[in-house]
């Protein structure tokens, strides 16, 4: 293979990558990723170690360690553009020699576990529950600009037709996880159906959309970056999870009065999970 020309893989003097400013030793095999800067403070409390900490734009990172196991903790704002640099810059930093510009010879596999929050379609799932994605319907615009043979549904009333992405066959299990597929939009209110000042176009696709099958699943839960994490991890090689603390259910128009007691319970349960 040619080498990656510096327009397309854009490195720093040290041989990091663009806009995390990650080199492949700092990076290691489990990593979690959180949308809001402020929680990743939330998830390296629970660290025995803390080795580093960087801020680079929205991207925070704290790198240590838990119940033995090396961990970083990043922020990746807030949407599926942003999920595009994160993704492409951790794997290029772990399978890219920054040198050659070329492949490395072995392919390291990352674990990316999303925790975030997310919003329920379906009537049933109480408000401060916990959800697993098992799939993803990206609506979001990320997807056409790759390869990819990810197939599209038709959603009734939806302005588009999204992707389905598959999630991990690594599937979590403990008591009152729900599990089901997440719809990605790209915008929190025109394309989560909120009309405010302009009518939305999604909102009669809305009042549907926990009826949608995706396999053995329905459409739970959307939120803004899951489909991106999923597709692109699948994509390059890596194994991802997308956990959301259930703040708001939009069929019953419910809302959780203390959102930090859902999302503290989550970063706890996901992360004796994912070193289990």
């Amino acid at each position: 293979m040619l080498p990656y020309a510096p327009s397309e893989l854009i490195l720093n003097p040290d041989g990091s990558v663009y806009h995390l400013g990650l080199r492949g030793e700092d990076i290691p095999e489990l990593i979690f990723t959180v949308g809001d800067p402020e929680r990743v403070s939330s998830v390296s409390k629970h660290f025995e170690q803390v080795y580093w900490t960087k801020n680079r734009r929205e991207f925070k990172m704290v790198r240590g360690s838990y119940k033995g196991n090396e961990v970083l903790v990043l922020s990746t704002g807030m949407g599926t553009d942003n999920i595009d640099i994160v993704v492409n810059e951790l794997d290029a930093a772990v399978n890219i020699d920054p040198e050659k510009r070329t492949n490395r010879a072995t392919h390291r596999k990352l674990r990316i576990i999303r925790i975030g929050t997310s919003g329920a379609v379906h009537p049933e799932i109480p408000v401060g529950s916990h959800l697993w994605s098992a799939g993803a319907l990206a609506f979001d615009a990320l997807l056409p600009f790759y390869q990819h043979d990810f197939e599209q549904i038709a959603v009734p009333h939806a302005p588009l037709q999204p992707y389905v992405v598959p999630g991990s066959s690594n599937v979590p299990q403990w008591e009152g996880l729900y599990h089901g597929i997440t719809a990605t939009l790209p915008g929190f209110y025109g394309p989560q159906g909120r009309n405010i000042r302009i009518g939305s176009t999604f909102a009669k696709a809305l009042d549907g959309l926990h009826d949608v099958q995706v396999g053995a699943h329905t459409v739970t839960n959307f939120e803004m970056e899951t489909s991106g994490i999923y597709a692109l991890a699948h994509l390059l090689g890596h194994e991802a999870h997308s956990f959301s603390a259930l703040l708001a259910n939009r069929a019953t128009g419910d809302f959780h009065p203390d959102p930090s007691v859902p999302v503290e319970s989550l970063i706890q349960k996901v992360l004796e999970w994912a070193v289990a």
